[in-house]
């Protein structure tokens, strides 16, 4: 079938899903744009930000771009952040899953951003990678029909790799794109979507099921919810990114400190540290470490603090403070780590 001047739009992260649900509609003689919505909370989107450490000759790449090459389809990259962290991550109506994430409220956000561009450039509808009983919170009927009427695109909601077990919507039923062509796929396994795949001549995508968001990671979510905890919401997209890196430690209600674990965290980290205090061994090799409070709320003795070495030997640590200058402080490095300011919760 071909519809010439029927146009769609297709949610498009770069995986396996949403790259079949483009190619669907493209055989079908559809013209699609896809729309990568940029939350800061992609797992992929923190590997380029701190490189690849085992190659840092080849840089990681955006997959939603690299799916928009392989299908010749244009892919336009819009950021959201901004909204999304306050109307969204922190506000969900329908609640988080497993970890801290607000799937239902965050299709029903994206949906209507993408709703929006539709009326304004005069697409038909929107199209999206979508399979039924594959996400446990947002893929089941119930809350896929909620996404649909609350985004408000009732009828204009494709999801072409389920559409035979889902009601016709009026594409289908328009004749803009033909049902029989679309698919019957339900359930988690990736064999039908890896399959097609392979006729449709496919290849370098990312692994089917590996994730693509931070928010359900268990990890992620316990420092968010410690830092909510001690923060409220006032936080920032800055507040977000840094939760992404290094190892994180409370000290206290009100310190907690950030610990590069390697080079390219500690080349990260020195991006934050304008107005935070920051940490490390003075002309010795050491970790950067971020922390969020000035000296002046907490008490940081010589014996505050815990620091383990192979041999035991004498360095000056200095904690470098936006307002005070360095304030140096002495601290023996033991073969075992020994114990200091308690730490209250190992958080990653």
């Amino acid at each position: 079938m071909s519809q010439e001047g029927i146009r769609a739009l297709g949610l498009m992260s770069g995986g396996l899903d949403s790259t079949l649900a483009a190619h669907l509609m493209q055989l079908q003689g559809v013209e699609v744009l896809g729309l990568h919505f940029s939350t800061g909370f992609c797992v992929a989107d923190r590997h380029r930000l701190i490189g690849n450490s085992n190659n840092k000759d080849k840089p990681y790449r955006n997959d939603a771009l690299h799916a928009g090459a392989q299908l010749q389809v244009p892919v336009e990259i819009i950021d959201i952040k901004e909204d999304y962290l306050p109307e969204v991550v922190l506000n969900p109506k329908h609640g988080y899953g497993s970890g801290m994430n607000p799937c239902i409220d965050c299709r029903i956000f994206m949906l209507r951003r993408a709703k929006q561009i539709m009326l304004e450039r005069g697409y038909h509808f929107v199209f999206t990678g979508e399979v039924l009983g594959q996400r446990p919170m947002s893929q089941r009927r119930p809350p896929m029909q909620a996404i649909e009427l609350e985004a408000g695109l009732q009828g204009l909601l494709l999801r072409p790799l389920s559409a035979k077990v889902l009601p016709p919507t009026l594409p289908e039923q328009r004749g803009w794109v033909d049902r029989s062509q679309l698919y019957d796929i339900v359930g988690r396994s990736r064999q039908v979507q890896m399959r097609l795949a392979d006729e449709f001549g496919l290849v370098d995508y990312p692994q089917p099921a590996g994730g693509c968001c931070f928010l359900p990671d268990k990890n992620f979510a316990r420092k968010l919810r410690d830092l909510l905890v001690h923060r409220g919401n006032s936080v920032d997209p800055d507040d977000m990114m840094l939760l992404k890196v290094g190892r994180h430690f409370r000290l206290g209600d009100e310190v907690k400190i950030i610990v590069g674990r390697h080079q390219s965290e500690n080349d990260f980290l020195e991006r934050f540290r304008h107005g935070r205090g920051s940490v490390w061994v003075e002309k010795f090799s050491s970790p950067l470490t971020l922390t969020s409070l000035s000296p002046l709320k907490v008490n940081l003795s010589p014996t505050n603090l815990a620091v383990g070495n192979s041999a035991a030997a004498k360095k000056s640590l200095l904690f470098r403070w936006p307002s005070n200058g360095p304030m140096p402080v002495e601290m023996e490095f033991m073969s075992s780590v020994t114990s200091t300011l308690p730490v209250l919760a190992a958080l990653s």
